[in-house]
């Protein structure tokens, strides 16, 4: 009984340290150009946003294009991040 409770014990923190580890992500990207950097969270949700003075240069148009295509890419990587962390703890939980 007591190795029971303990292993439920350790599933139950490891899957609380997964939750940790889902909320810690942060990804920052950059577009080619330099004009945009963005920082999105796990679920792909804008955290920062900085703008070069070159956006200046952009018509409404490009500037869209490149905020869109930066954050996407961002979000992208970090759903990538996620899968990873999930594939990870499914696998130890299988073990």
């Amino acid at each position: 009984m007591d190795e029971l409770e303990a292993r439920a014990h350790r599933r139950l923190n490891r899957m609380r340290d997964l939750a940790d580890e889902m909320t810690a992500v942060r990804v920052r990207e950059t577009s080619p150009d330099g004009v945009v950097t963005v920082v999105v969270d796990g679920s792909g949700a804008l955290q920062e946003l900085e703008l070069s003075t070159g956006i200046t240069k952009l018509s409404p148009a490009e500037f869209e294009h490149v905020l869109v295509s930066t954050a996407g890419q961002a979000a992208r990587r970090a759903f990538a991040e996620r899968a990873e962390l999930v594939t990870a703890f499914n696998e130890e939980a299988a073990e």
